[in-house]
């Protein structure tokens, strides 16, 4: 009954605070929203793409402190022009697609750094690149949920033909789908979903959970479906866990989250009933040993 009460304890006493509220909300919000999305990143291919967004939005947001504009502005802006620069230089040059997220990403951070330099307060920057998800304000709360309502909402709207493009492009061609649209589609909703996760995580986290939970989905089933709900539950459920821990722990909320998706990842490699390391192994000795006996 001590554990029971402990345990129980554990979670009903940061409720009693309002910004753990405000941060369990975002948190778990940003997090649904970036694991769905994830799970076509995982399976177009685009993680590094992710990385790349998710760098490039900060001379965007930065601007719009400078400027006293909500920062989601600013960020949606450039996370589009980047994406948008990525394609041209990639279709008028012979440098591959990789070069060039690595080229535009890094400028384009290194731009939000020389930013950030001219900015007397020093902390925006930890705001900006580590999150500030226990000190959102109402405005940023709503910034988000109306985002990843409209992330969600797109995506329950077109998901059969993304999932058809995710997994063969020319089969979409052919039945009359636009592969080129779909491609801008999912790359916008990317734009969007980076900066709905900024505000949780910050600049530097927010490509893990654009990544970790639809790579740790795909670890366990074969079935996009189940993908996507296992993704979204496994990002939920982190959320929770990381802003509980992070409040009796005192440590980095955003942080926190990233390692529970990160653990959990960790647990799907190596036990996965279908892709398991160690499931993969019996299997190996299994057959080794009927071929012996045999």
């Amino acid at each position: 009954m001590d554990a029971l009460t402990a345990l129980t304890e554990w979670f009903t006493v940061p409720m009693q605070f309002g910004f753990v509220q405000r941060a369990l909300l975002i948190s778990v919000v940003a997090g649904v929203a970036c694991a769905v999305l994830s799970c076509w990143m995982t399976l177009v291919g685009w993680s590094l793409m992710g990385d790349a967004v998710s760098h490039a939005v900060l001379p965007g947001v930065v601007l719009s402190y400078m400027v006293g504009l909500p920062f989601a502005v600013g960020a949606l802006v450039f996370g589009a022009g980047s994406v948008a620069l990525i394609g041209a230089v990639n279709r008028t040059s012979r440098v591959k697609e990789d070069a060039v997220i690595g080229v535009v990403f890094t400028a384009m951070f290194a731009l939000g750094l020389v930013l950030i330099s001219r900015v007397p307060s020093q902390t925006d920057l930890g705001h900006i690149l580590f999150g500030n998800v226990l000190g959102v304000s109402d405005t940023a709360i709503w910034q988000v949920l109306v985002l990843a309502g409209v992330v969600l909402a797109v995506v329950w709207y077109k998901h059969r033909d993304l999932t058809l493009y995710a997994f063969d492009p020319v089969h979409a061609h052919a039945m009359g789908i636009n592969p080129r649209l779909l491609e801008t589609l999912l790359l916008g909703l990317l734009s969007v979903t980076v900066v709905v996760a900024l505000q949780a995580v910050g600049i530097i986290l927010v490509v893990a959970m654009v990544i970790i939970p639809g790579a740790t989905a795909y670890l366990l089933t074969d079935r996009f479906e189940r993908m996507l709900v296992i993704s979204a539950v496994m990002a939920a459920a982190a959320a929770v866990v990381g802003v509980f821990a992070s409040f009796h722990l005192n440590v980095s909320t955003g942080g926190l989250i990233v390692l529970t998706q990160a653990s959990v990842f960790t647990l799907a490699y190596l036990a996965s009933p279908r892709h398991g390391v160690l499931w993969r192994g019996r299997t190996v000795r299994r057959i080794r040993a009927r071929a012996a006996t045999g």
